[in-house]
């Protein structure tokens, strides 16, 4: 017996030749497709290992195959590989940002790096079980990798029983202001108070983030603005916020701009073309920090 990853497992009743369970083979355990299997029964939903009987046969998974024009037409191609499902993409996402490879992440979650590969790599709804393990394995809530939360504003979590909150330094606040991501800038218009999410990098003790001229974030220009970023750990219910005040004005020194170009950190969520580049020196800077008392 041999199947590949995709294959179906079928196990039927020696007398009438009915099918009394199958399941979808998730992990192969051999190159040469040899058992066992790590199968995903479809009855259930749980991944189970599985030494097939002399009651079992495979199903093999009708392949698609990619033209192939040039010297190696005829030549059959690779499988075409699927594309990943929400699940897949939150996973994988997590993964790499804890520095763990998919071989590392399957010891920790006691499951095949095969079919790690293939909750990763295509759609997929693993049951509760096999979501749990990987919950544990890359220290994330259940909620946040099933992507229940993702409509939802952070800090919903229980408080911690014994709460310390403390004020973090000016090197502590810059620190955690180097780890770039998502800030948000408050500033007054016309219209009233408004505070806007943007991409942000730091660079000559400043805040930097673009957008396109006569955009609602452009309207900082010429402003007092205050900048807001922050992490929540929301299993842990700690977290940290930064704060920084100054004047806000639009770069125009070409050889800052062609720095600011060459190591910005990250892209603009909105897309599209953004030549302005905002400055927000870092006038007043303070922070603050949650953690458990206990601790």
């Amino acid at each position: 017996m041999h199947a590949q990853l995709g294959d179906r497992l079928l196990v039927e009743s020696p007398v009438t030749g009915v099918t009394r369970r199958d399941g979808e083979i998730v992990g192969p355990h051999h190159d040469d497709g040899a058992p066992p299997y790590d199968v995903r029964w479809s009855d259930t939903g749980e991944v189970a290992l599985v030494f097939p009987g002399p009651d079992a046969h495979v199903q093999h998974l009708v392949r698609e195959e990619a033209p192939v024009q040039g010297p190696s037409a005829g030549v059959p191609s690779a499988p075409v590989v699927g594309q990943p499902g929400d699940f897949g993409r939150r996973l994988a996402t997590v993964r790499r940002r804890r520095g763990l490879s998919i071989e590392e992440t399957a010891g920790r979650a006691r499951m095949s790096p095969q079919y790690l590969a293939y909750l990763e790599q295509r759609p997929s709804e693993p049951g509760i079980a096999t979501v749990l393990r990987l919950a544990d394995a890359l220290g994330t809530a259940l909620v946040a990798l099933r992507g229940g939360d993702q409509e939802l504003p952070p800090g919903q979590g229980q408080a911690l029983l014994h709460p310390r909150s403390t004020d973090l330094s000016q090197d502590e606040c810059r620190a955690l202001l180097s780890t770039h991501g998502v800030g948000r800038i408050a500033f007054t218009t016309p219209h009233g108070p408004a505070v806007l999410p943007v991409n942000y990098d730091v660079m000559d003790d400043a805040v930097f983030f673009r957008t396109v001229p006569g955009s609602a974030p452009a309207g900082a220009v010429g402003n007092e603005v205050a900048f807001e970023t922050d992490r929540i750990d929301e299993t842990m219910s700690c977290g940290w916020s930064v704060l920084a005040v100054g004047p806000a004005d639009a770069v125009r020194d070409p050889e800052v701009l062609r720095r600011l170009q060459k190591r910005a950190h990250s892209q603009p969520w909105a897309g599209g073309a953004r030549p302005l580049w905002v400055r927000v020196p870092l006038t007043r800077l303070t922070g603050r920090r949650i953690t458990s008392a206990d601790r």
